[in-house]
């Protein structure tokens, strides 16, 4: 059995060749610190982020895109495993596929392929994201020509130049969903005296973020603690004021992609302008987020189709035709 892994910093999806996206969970642990045991993994686990007692405690065992936390992480994927790995099949250890960033190290590498194997699989594939995101965009990686993919995620963002199955220039830049949640947390508490747990700071990302400032903004309702009184209190907010808080984070991006852009071959780059480059990933929900990059750059920009799927839709499209993308897997265990 194959089985391909998005291991992502935020959500976790599972990928088995001919049933599609099996499983797409928050990338999230709950142990119990009395007995040393997992608790809940996934939704369950998120649920419980912030409202904890001193018994037990929520773990998000991958920080910027890499395993921060290796026993939870190994508790993790063996949930995974053992979810999907039903009937018949649970008698055989399965073939892992597993997306890790364009820029890992050695040691990061080996702690996947270790966790892997410790959570029952027979082998180990590792493959860079930036190139599972363009293949589960439907971008032909094998070609001769140019294609620009930027993937941000939770923990990082990938930005890479692709061309005939391979990585001509790329960048990891640890600046992706996360950063622009603690962005959101740092502007409300400045500006407002209130202070707000992550969950609530993803939810307006989510339901009113946006990458340009917008003539007819969008407000939400948003409830937090008093930092003057200690009390619960309700505030509201426009999309634009979120719009300013994220600057920051985006400008980052936006610098990294010029950079990639910057050290492209010019013929590549002449595709690049042609073509345009594709967003995937959960940032990609982020409204006008292809405006603003297409504005900062120059460079025309689109949004993949089901952006926050593409690299487990990548990792499906490797493991049915392994031999076609040999040269774009790194690690073999």
């Amino acid at each position: 059995m194959k089985i391909g892994i998005d291991l992502g910093t935020k959500n976790s999806l599972v990928f088995i060749p001919n049933k599609g996206i099996v499983m797409n969970e928050p990338s999230v642990v709950a142990v119990s610190l009395t007995d040393n045991k997992v608790m809940a993994v996934g939704l369950e686990a998120k649920e419980m982020i912030g409202r904890t007692p001193d018994t037990i405690r929520v773990y998000r065992p991958l920080r910027e895109g890499v395993i921060a936390d290796y026993r939870t992480t190994q508790a993790m994927l063996k949930h995974f495993i053992n979810t999907v790995n039903t009937g018949f099949m649970r008698f055989f250890k399965p073939e892992l596929l597993i997306g890790v960033p364009a820029g890992v190290s050695s040691t990061e590498k080996r702690a996947v392929i270790e966790s892997g194997i410790w959570a029952g699989a027979k082998d180990v594939f590792l493959a860079k994201e930036p190139i599972l995101s363009a293949i589960g965009a439907g971008i032909p990686i094998n070609s001769s020509s140019g294609h620009m993919i930027v993937d941000i995620g939770g923990g990082t963002t990938e930005v890479a130049v692709i061309s005939l199955g391979g990585i001509v220039n790329s960048y990891s830049l640890r600046v992706a969903g996360d950063k622009l949640d603690i962005a959101i947390t740092d502007f409300i508490k400045d500006k407002y005296n209130l202070a707000i747990g992550e969950q609530t700071a993803e939810d307006i990302k989510i339901k009113i973020g946006t990458a340009v400032h917008e003539k007819d903004p969008k407000y939400l309702e948003i409830k937090g603690r008093d930092l003057m009184l200690g009390l619960p209190k309700t505030i509201k907010v426009s999309s634009n004021e979120i719009c300013i808080a994220i600057a920051d984070p985006l400008k980052d991006i936006i610098q990294c992609i010029k950079n990639v852009l910057r050290e492209t071959p010019p013929e590549l780059s002449a595709d690049i302008m042609d073509k345009g480059m594709v967003i995937a990933g959960g940032g990609a929900c982020l409204r006008n987020i292809a405006s603003l990059f297409s504005e900062a750059t120059g460079v025309p920009c689109f949004l993949a189709e089901d952006p926050l799927s593409c690299v487990a839709k990548g990792t499906g499209a490797m493991l049915d035709n392994l031999d076609v993308y040999k040269r774009s897997i790194m690690a073999k265990k």
